[in-house]
């Protein structure tokens, strides 16, 4: 009896043990054909390691609950040493919304499992920074109007992009300088106003890295700079493959570094930050233009412009050269990417921005970094809100894609 006592409790671990590795294994799984859109069977087997019957073991679980479809590769026939099956998701399958809440316009969008956004809704926004409320209401306006097309199935939860400093575990706006907002119950009102939708808040720096990392210029990097720019300047960093978020979530506010102490005061209220020489209304004042919309703003530095403008625009590009370099400095990361309207300032004035650089790092730090501007496009944000959630979801599959089938 005593014997028989002692030996259940080991294999009670056992059995929690081996469902654990199952729960590992599905994640492992659905991760990389996210991550890869359509991959074959024997692909499964060699990137994770695991002998052929296990993956198809694996793969047949996940089929079943509605999460990935096998077929045969275009053009095969049937009989002995057929190629491997192809695992993708299913045309019809489960998706994640996205949002990310600019100054000057809010966009949400659906996007799949597998990668890609199957529909998206805009609005811009004009006069002052929107209100939290505002915004709320624009969000539950432009989720309603996202899900009601026709190809969106199975919507799991919403990432939300904010240009501010966000608390992570609830979405509490500690501040937000160029909307506005202080000490925000965001995330709880936000909850109030979509119940029983999955949530998760983060600052569009910090996503913004994650998606260009995942889906963009930083794929397979490691170590890695996102600095993103529109009204207000923000980072995210990733070393080693993991996000530096700080104590409280809040780093990468590098827009506040101070890098002219003469020079204008920030909205924050401190004097000379990085983003009041790179900031839009910066570039804005360069080019002799109003600041209406950053978007608008993209387009006229592209050009053409006149050589007053290419001279001011220069100057730009140096000043946030000079900032890069700093971030060079500290952190020795393998890439910079630029996004949002700095990745159109990279594009343009590209030796500007390097010689900026140069001028600030150590050799040593600046012969090992690659400065690129964002793959994603203006979308590096909205893709990193996807991701995100995706990344959130996939961690149990089995009990996420179970909700969608």
């Amino acid at each position: 009896m005593d014997g028989a006592t002692s030996r259940r409790p080991q294999t009670q671990r056992s059995g929690a043990a081996q469902e654990e590795v199952r729960r590992h294994n599905l994640s492992a799984v659905m991760r990389i054909v996210h991550a890869a859109g359509t991959i074959t069977r024997s692909e499964l087997t060699e990137r994770m390691g695991l002998s052929r019957s296990t993956i198809k073991a694996l793969v047949a679980e996940l089929v079943a609950l509605g999460a990935l479809t096998e077929t045969e590769p275009a053009g095969t026939r049937a009989g002995a040493g057929r190629p491997s099956l192809v695992v993708r998701p299913p045309r019809s399958c489960a998706h994640v919304l996205a949002a990310d809440v600019g100054v000057d316009r809010v966009v949400v969008g659906a996007y799949r499992l597998g990668g890609g956004f199957t529909a998206s809704e805009e609005r811009v926004l004009t006069g002052h920074a929107p209100s939290v409320e505002q915004v709320i209401g624009l969000l539950v306006e432009l989720v309603a109007a996202v899900r009601s097309a026709g190809e969106v199935a199975g919507v799991l939860g919403l990432g939300v992009a904010l240009p501010g400093i966000v608390r992570a575990p609830d979405g509490f706006v500690r501040f937000a300088p160029n909307l506005g907002w202080v000490d925000e119950p965001f995330g709880a009102m936000l909850g109030q106003a979509l119940p029983g939708l999955r949530l998760i808040v983060g600052n569009d720096g910090d996503l913004g890295a994650l998606g260009e990392h995942l889906r963009g210029a930083g794929r397979a990097v490691d170590d890695l700079v996102y600095v993103h720019g529109d009204v207000g300047v923000g980072a995210g960093f990733l070393l080693a493959g993991r996000p530096v978020s700080g104590a409280s979530g809040y780093a990468g506010e590098v827009g506040h570094m101070v890098t002219r102490p003469d020079g204008a005061v920030c909205r924050c209220g401190v004097r000379g930050c990085w983003e009041t020489e790179v900031g839009a209304a910066a570039v804005a004042a360069a080019l002799g233009r109003p600041l209406t919309s950053v978007r608008e703003l993209a387009e006229h530095v592209h050009g053409p412009l006149d050589r007053t403008g290419t001279a001011a625009l220069d100057a730009i590009a140096v000043a946030l050269g000079r900032g890069v370099g700093a971030l060079v400095n500290l952190l020795n990361p393998r890439m910079v990417v630029l996004g949002g309207l700095l990745s159109d300032v990279y594009e343009i004035a590209t030796d500007r921005v390097h010689a900026g650089v140069a001028a600030v790092a150590l050799r040593a730090c600046f012969d090992e970094v690659r400065l690129a501007a964002a793959a994603c496009g203006p979308d590096a944000v909205l893709v990193g809100a996807a991701e995100t959630m995706w990344q959130d979801l996939l961690e149990d599959p089995a009990a996420t894609l179970a909700v969608a089938s």
